[in-house]
């Protein structure tokens, strides 16, 4: 199974391989990203995807600096964060609310937009009504989305919604005020720059 690793910044990178439950009829591209960030003495996974038992430089960098929390970001988000919270002993924290097949058997801590982390991490309101709570990470100066963001074919989009011009633009255009230099997106190309992100708002959003 293919895997990718990239450094972001200084105590930040991200790791993408390929989900499995993707399917050629999906709008979205089959490798996903999953982020580590080193912040306030603290390591989080968010949104982690467990890479195959063979990636052996992947868990090795893991086993490191093993996490201390783990983060889900929205509720068709959970993917691996069972395993990771097995594997590790760790906290987690994550939504209220997921879709009824697809329910964590770990006991997340609730997190809402204002919320911080530990790490000093803070949660977001992006405005779509997705019940998705993207992160601000002020030692990085990034911004970590679940799907709020997208970059089908490598260019940052926003994911669209009923909402587009009334809910997610406002708030997404607030993110702006946050001195943020990166931008992480768990689909398509990963790692963006505050001009593209600048862009997507201005761009038409993606509907698949």
């Amino acid at each position: 199974m293919q895997v990718e690793l990239r450094d972001v910044a200084a105590g930040l990178w991200v790791w993408r391989t390929r989900h499995p439950d993707w399917r050629p009829d999906f709008d979205w591209e089959p490798l996903v990203a999953s982020t580590c960030v080193e912040s306030g003495g603290e390591t989080l996974l968010l949104d982690p995807l467990a890479p195959p038992a063979d990636a052996s430089e992947l868990w090795e960098r893991i086993d490191v600096r093993p996490p201390t929390a783990v983060v889900v970001l929205k509720p068709d988000h959970v993917r691996d964060v069972d395993v990771f919270v097995q594997r590790y002993g760790t906290r987690a924290f994550g939504p209220y609310l997921f879709w009824r097949d697809d329910v964590p058997e770990t006991d997340l801590e609730r997190i809402d937009p204002g919320d911080m982390l530990p790490g000093g991490l803070v949660a977001l309101y992006d405005g779509r009504g997705r019940n998705e709570t993207p992160l601000w990470l002020p030692e990085q100066r990034a911004l970590v989305f679940a799907d709020a963001l997208t970059a089908p074919g490598g260019t940052l989009r926003v994911w669209a919604t009923p909402w587009h011009e009334e809910r997610a633009l406002p708030a997404l255009r607030a993110l702006l005020q946050l001195p943020f230099e990166h931008v992480i997106v768990s689909h398509g190309e990963p790692v963006h720059t505050r001009v593209d992100y600048e862009r997507a708002l201005e761009a038409t959003p993606w509907s698949g």
